[in-house]
């Protein structure tokens, strides 16, 4: 059984310090009535499987052992476990976490089975760490995506897209979900979204993604700017040859019979993928997502341009580290609304999903 570890003082982002105040553990009633299947739930506890991923990254500069370490703790009471982490070769950081349901641990508390709407496996992606053990590779990431409006170029993005076809062909696209913020949301969008292409569907959840306006917003200042952008992007190569390393890997499933383990989730190709996205009006980084003018048709619609579920949440006097914050996710005060209209932004994003034809979709 997973027992939470102590750390020896109270930490400000221990759990028990920082986490969600209104948390109930899970337990066997949860068989009955899924607290999985309460969108605020599962949004409080994806948001904690993110904050452990940066907590494990913290753990490690720390140096922090077992016995200490912070990042447990946000997935231990979620009956969760950690799998294995994605490193980063180029600064040997930790910059993403695949969490799985423990089943031993669920069954010492007499819960026979995972609840309805739990993921068997969780792919977690942290943001920027403004530390100077990962700054510089984050910060380079995030330039890259501002210059190129894609993040295809990172070793990050090579890894996370052939971690999550691994874990995909062995537990199910449809026992799989995918999760990031900020910077690392911008690698689930584009990583959900090219197997989304591949007619694999894979559930998403995407705190404080970072707009591709901001890049176009930048290339309009001026013809100075311009030149100055001109040369920033010079200095970023789109590709890269490096690898991220993967820990642990020899223990996940071959991604051979992927496509034959997803067809039943493809369906006739027909299929949208509707990734959901959590943003703060008061945050410039992901406001764009929220700026409307897009095509209003139903998700799942075969004729639209449309497919994501956004949830808003809009603060006054809010400073922009809280609106970019993770915190205010699992946070009890945090009033969302679901926009019902597609973005311009959304549909520029996802526009490929929708014009691909069948046969490139099962290609």
């Amino acid at each position: 059984m997973a027992k939470q570890v102590l750390p020896s003082e109270s930490h400000p982002y221990a759990f028990h310090v920082s986490g969600p105040r209104n948390f109930t553990s899970l337990n066997w009633r949860d068989l009955i009535v899924s607290s999985w299947k309460d969108a605020n739930y599962k949004k409080t506890v994806i948001a904690c499987f993110i904050q452990a991923v940066y907590l494990l990254e913290l753990d490690r500069q720390e140096k922090r052992t077992q016995g200490n370490s912070l990042a447990p703790n946000w997935w231990i009471p979620f009956k969760y476990k950690l799998k294995q982490t994605l490193i980063d070769a180029r600064d040997g950081s930790i910059f993403g976490a695949i969490l799985e349901w423990d089943r031993s641990a669920a069954l010492s508390e007499l819960i026979p089975m995972r609840p309805s709407g739990a993921p068997r496996a969780v792919l977690a992606l942290r943001g920027t760490l403004l530390k100077s053990p990962t700054m510089r590779r984050d910060i380079e990431d995030d330039l890259r995506f501002l210059a190129w409006e894609s993040l295809k170029g990172s070793v990050r993005y090579n890894a996370a897209l052939e971690i999550l076809k691994l874990i995909c062909g062995k537990y199910g696209s449809n026992n799989v979900c995918i999760a990031g913020h900020s910077l690392g949301a911008g690698f689930a969008l584009q990583v959900g979204k090219e197997l989304a292409k591949e007619g694999i569907f894979v559930e998403a959840h995407l705190f404080n993604p970072p707009s591709v306006s901001l890049a176009m917003s930048f290339k309009t200042i001026g013809e100075k700017a311009e030149f100055v952008w001109n040369r920033l992007k010079s200095m970023l190569p789109y590709g890269s040859s490096s690898e991220a390393q993967i820990s642990d890997a020899d223990t996940m499933a071959s991604g051979a019979g992927l496509k034959s383990k997803m067809g039943q989730a493809c369906g006739s190709g027909l299929a949208k993928w509707v990734p959901y996205l959590y943003v703060n009006n008061g945050d410039y980084i992901c406001c764009y997502y929220n700026d409307g003018g897009g095509r209003k048709v139903s998700v799942g619609s075969t004729k639209g341009e449309v497919a994501a579920k956004v949830f808003v949440v809009s603060k006054e006097k809010q400073r922009f580290v809280e609106a970019h914050g993770l915190e205010q996710w699992w946070s009890s005060d945090a009033e969302l609304q679901q926009v019902i209209h597609s973005s311009k932004l959304i549909t520029r994003q996802l526009r490929s999903l929708y014009t691909a034809t069948p046969s490139q979709i099962n290609s």
